[in-house]
């Protein structure tokens, strides 16, 4: 009987229902999180347009005025402090964001994850909007800058402490690094969209840079609260297992039996009728700051999200200035690290995956990004295919260890063996980390803002040293698995004996 269905309907029940469902949310939370990067991005691709170089253009008769140098600049960011400037608008979001983190996760345990999401999306687009519409009502104000890109910033830590806790609810250890190295692509894709999506505006109406994004990450909120599962108990779903070593848990794993997927709680007999017990009382601050392994990869993140962000709002303006592509063509040529990154992340989930060390995967990626970031900035713009190979190769290597360990890394340490059970650490810990890694994410910009007019060369030597402490920040967990794999003590899958 069975052999008389459609192909496509074979494949489609082969899975179970479970799986389906667990393909559903790390698909929504991947089109969720992708949204909070494409709103975040336009305001590296507009730098180049707010402050260009007038002389090269052609100058309206009808303009008013007599500086020939910055008719085409828009103030405040026509001045000679205008790199200052736009330091100030990054950190703006950067330290309101570091801040913001650390008491998201917080909330984040404590608020239902899908209305938290719901709300942080529908601000976060208001915001954007807010930041573009003063292009059009000829706004001049650095203030009015600073005050969005704050509160924007301030809204989006609601994101990653989410996002995180859904997927860890509803995946195991299995392939963890792998499935979230996949899914952590979501950074990289949100960058390239929100670059290509300012692009085409930038030149001509730069407000619209921001409205078209603030508009789809808010579209994306209202998607949120419609479909969003926080925890595979709420709909009869078996959880996964977080501490077995022999747990095997594929994204979509093929049904032993003949179950129908979208049947009710009650007619599945693979679906436990008792939830995991679990603790109910949320995890404290300083209970997450002590479970192993915490404090080193939170201070490696701060060093290696300050090398990523730097990249992120500064490298279009950068290619714009040394290899002298006009605003639309450094944006677009700035997604190739986005690009690499995809790779990065990919390759850092499956290694640590497969070796079982997550802190000597981001440790080698670390060693090897140091010297590549110097070559990018020494020859990296003699011809287009060593720029393209050179932006594909650093994005892979400084943006693989930074996508593991807020990923893999975060789970796993939130479903550490030490909280014997605590669900409820997920959202903490993920915001403790990615917290201490937003403080780096603000503080990079604003020292490539003070630096940069030295001369780009010393704003690199700043990146490779801190590519350089990141890695020695990881070297007591690295000389920990390195024994591990000598036999000097038992090797475990994540961080069960840190």
């Amino acid at each position: 009987m069975r052999s008389s269905l459609a192909p496509g309907i074979r494949l489609i029940t082969s899975f179970s229902r479970d799986s389906w469902y667990r393909g559903f949310t790390l698909f929504l939370t991947f089109l969720f999180y992708t949204s909070y990067h494409l709103s975040r991005k336009p305001i590296s691709i507009i730098k180049s347009q707010l402050h260009r170089n007038c002389s090269t253009l052609i100058r309206p008769p009808n303009l008013n005025g007599t500086d020939n140098e910055t008719w085409c600049d828009w103030a405040p960011f026509d001045q000679d402090n205008y790199k200052t400037l736009f330091g100030a608008v990054d950190n703006s979001f950067l330290v309101a964001y570091a801040i913001g983190m650390f008491f998201s996760g917080i909330f984040g345990e404590r608020v239902p994850l899908r209305y938290y999401l719901t709300i942080g999306m529908l601000l976060s687009g208001l915001f954007t909007c807010l930041f573009g519409l003063g292009f059009y009502l000829n706004i001049h104000s650095i203030w009015y800058y600073a005050f969005f890109q704050a509160m924007n910033g301030l809204v989006q830590t609601t994101g990653w402490p989410a996002v995180v806790a859904c997927v860890g609810n509803w995946f195991g250890k299995g392939k963890r690094g792998f499935i979230m190295g996949v899914w952590n692509s979501h950074t990289s894709v949100g960058n390239i969209l929100g670059s290509l999506i300012a692009g085409v505006f930038v030149s001509s109406a730069w407000g619209m840079s921001f409205i078209v994004p603030g508009i789809i990450i808010a579209s994306t909120g209202v998607l949120c609260f419609f479909f969003l599962v926080e925890k595979p108990e709420d709909i009869g779903c078996s959880p996964p297992q977080h501490h077995e070593d022999n747990e095997k848990e594929p994204l979509l794993q093929n049904s032993s039996s003949n179950e129908e997927i979208f049947s009710s709680p009650g007619q599945s007999n693979s679906i436990s009728s008792e939830p995991a017990e679990e603790h109910t009382k949320a995890i404290s601050f300083c209970g997450a700051l002590r479970i192993p392994g915490v404090m080193e990869f939170s201070l490696c993140l701060l060093f290696a999200k300050l090398v990523s962000y730097t990249f992120l709002y500064w490298l279009p303006l950068y290619i714009a200035n040394v290899a002298h592509f006009d605003p639309k063509e450094a944006g677009d040529m700035s997604t190739l690290f986005d690009v690499g990154g995809i790779v990065g992340g990919i390759v850092a989930g499956l290694v640590s995956d497969q070796t079982g060390g997550r802190a000597s995967t981001c440790c080698v990626m670390l060693i090897l990004a140091a010297p590549m970031l110097f070559l990018y900035n020494h020859i990296g713009q003699h011809s287009l295919a060593t720029t393209i190979g050179m932006l594909l190769v650093c994005g892979a290597l400084v943006n693989g260890p930074y996508a593991l360990i807020t990923t893999a890394v975060s789970a796993d340490l939130g479903t550490h063996e030490s909280l014997r059970g605590n669900s409820r650490a997920l959202s903490t810990v993920t915001a403790i980390i990615d917290g201490t890694g937003s403080i780096g994410a603000a503080l990079g910009p604003l020292l490539a803002g003070l630096i940069s007019p030295t001369g780009w060369n010393n704003v690199f030597y700043m990146l490779i040293t801190a590519d350089i402490l990141a890695c020695l920040l990881l070297s007591r967990l690295v000389y920990k698995e390195v024994r591990g794999w000598c036999g000097h003590s038992p090797r475990h899958r994540g961080f069960k004996e840190i």
